[in-house]
């Protein structure tokens, strides 16, 4: 049964425009409005270190000297570097993070230059950044379906999205990432459906682009590799003389095997180029891949299956619901199994109902990305596929499929569809209020605790907080966020190595921030109780036995 034709007319549904402009306006609503109602966390403050020109090596040499230090003195640190350029940018992350290419951080340069850096501006520039998605999946929708009620939903859902305005709004390159992505799938299409030099041009300009982004979108081009293979596999038939070829969608086969072949030269070249264009940025990267390696060596963790199972399917859902009652609170996963079946349907009827140009791109626009992080995973361990900002090259490919299915829904089964859109768009809605009324959300990994931490801190007359590197080399980014929170009468103390903490003996308001274990054991060792106040062992108080 084929049902994308009779979608065209989908659109002309009273009061669905009017729905659609609510939607969009309110999705951009929630990326620009309390940007800076959740603390700035761990990754952000990396973001803010290498675009204002230091390197972590410059923050540990004045940090970690066994020294009082103010917030002030690690505030410097966020603060544009005084004689620095876009090059000491640049050079930051060659030296120190080449697995993150340069260009949002430059951006973010320049960006900081002109309007500061206080965490409302710093996040303003990714909001902004994300808005691009929206434009960008509705071309890509049109391009795969030909049918603008399609693509409208899809451009609702992303305007809807929890996950996506949870990206939004971090000073990261996730929106960047996710836009460029988009952009260059429907460049894709457009280059297969209409070959031209300009097309494809525009196509390795794109995954250019791409590559400066962020290194994870080596995942994305990889799904259009294997996309534009699989084509061949089709039976050739040319669409007929007197017609021009139209959208993907309307299409049910394969070009003349003669012009398969040219296709592929040109996606071959047009990758070439693009790599071309990359290879400055590759040279430091495979110039210092050790480096990289060790910065990402984390992901490569050990994780029990279950933990695994759970974080694919609140990953995966988290587009349409990002409710939380804990991780190991089964509500939580039962409140998603609905929009697992919603997205089981969305790819079984983009399936059953479209041409293979149409389904083959959101399959493997979702499983190839994955199954490059989690077959890994399965195979010789680590936890890749369980990083929500890691599969984002995948989320595009369900909100299409989900998308389909709510058109299909509507135009087939009305009643039934309104109820399911309302449900979709109700979850998301709750989900985003949620977020938007806490400081802090599951996203902020090692840095979830920290407004419980500054709570605490802040209520103190004048505090020391004694903190070493940490377990993990993961103090550091941590105390920078702090830093925005924190009082300026709060003192840290950075325990150098070797530890050195006779200038605690006369202090009375001790604290201990994510201790390590040798750290740990030199205070006791000097008569030192720990008592834990913020959970997850963040914040410790010391007082003396």
């Amino acid at each position: 049964m084929r049902y994308s034709a009779g979608l065209k007319e989908f659109k002309k549904f009273k009061g669905f425009k009017g729905f659609i402009v609510i939607v969009l306006l309110l999705g951009i609503c929630f990326r620009l409005v309390g940007l800076d109602s959740k603390a700035y966390w761990h990754d952000e403050v990396y973001t803010t270190l290498r675009a204002v020109g230091y390197t972590r090596a410059e923050f540990d040499q004045e940090v970690f000297q066994n020294q009082v230090l103010t917030v002030p003195d690690l505030q410097k640190y966020q603060q544009l570097k005084p004689g620095s350029s876009v090059v000491d940018t640049i050079d930051s992350l060659a030296l120190e993070d080449p697995q993150h290419p340069p260009l949002y951080f430059i951006l973010a340069r320049f960006w900081l230059e002109a309007f500061g850096n206080s965490v409302l501006a710093s996040r303003v520039l990714p909001a902004l950044l994300s808005l691009l998605s929206l434009p960008l999946i509705y071309l890509l929708a049109m391009e795969l379906f030909a049918a603008p009620g399609v693509a409208l939903l899809a451009t609702a859902l992303l305007a809807f999205s929890p996950l996506d305005i949870l990206f939004a709004q971090i000073a990261r390159q996730y929106g960047l990432l996710a836009a460029v992505g988009m952009g260059s799938s429907w460049l894709l299409l457009r280059s297969l459906r209409q070959p031209g030099r300009l097309n494809w041009g525009l196509y390795a300009l794109s995954v250019a682009a791409g590559f400066y982004t962020h290194v994870l979108f080596a995942i994305n081009l990889f799904a259009h590799a294997a996309y534009v293979l699989i084509l061949e596999q089709f039976e050739p038939v040319e669409p007929p003389v007197d017609k021009p070829a139209g959208p993907l969608s309307e299409r049910t086969v394969a070009p003349p095997r003669s012009r398969r072949f040219r296709l592929l030269a040109q996606f071959a070249i047009a990758v070439a180029a693009a790599l071309i264009l990359y290879g400055p940025w590759l040279a430091v990267l495979l110039g210092n891949y050790q480096r990289a390696f060790a910065a990402t060596s984390w992901t490569s963790a050990n994780v029990p299956l279950p933990f695994m199972l759970k974080q694919w399917m609140l990953h995966f859902t988290a587009p349409f619901v990002d409710l939380h009652f804990g991780f190991d609170n089964a509500w939580t996963f039962i409140l998603r199994v609905s929009f697992v079946l919603l997205i089981g349907l969305g790819l079984y009827w983009v399936y059953r109902s479209t041409p293979p140009w149409t389904w083959l791109f959101v399959f493997s626009s979702i499983g190839l990305p994955f199954l490059a992080l989690a077959l890994p995973d399965l195979i010789l361990g680590g936890m890749r596929s369980a990083i929500a900002r890691y599969l984002i090259p995948c989320y595009a490919g369900v909100q299409l499929a989900v998308a389909y299915f709510l058109a299909i829904s509507l135009t087939h089964r009305r009643a039934i569809g309104q109820w399911i859109l309302a449900f979709v768009f109700t979850s998301s809605i709750i989900s985003i209020s949620a977020s938007a009324t806490s400081n802090t959300w599951w996203h902020l990994e090692t840095s979830y605790t920290n407004p419980a931490v500054l709570e605490v801190l802040n209520a103190r007359p004048s505090p020391l907080v004694v903190s070493d590197r940490g377990e993990g080399d993961t103090n550091p980014g941590d105390l920078l966020a702090l830093s925005y929170g924190l009082k300026d009468s709060v003192r840290l103390f950075g325990v150098g190595e070797p530890a050195d903490l006779e200038a605690l003996e006369s202090e009375s308001d001790l604290y201990v921030f994510r201790p390590s274990a040798p750290l740990r054991a030199a205070l006791e060792e000097q008569g030192w109780q720990l008592q834990e106040v913020v959970w997850f062992g963040t914040l410790w108080q010391a007082s003396r036995a």
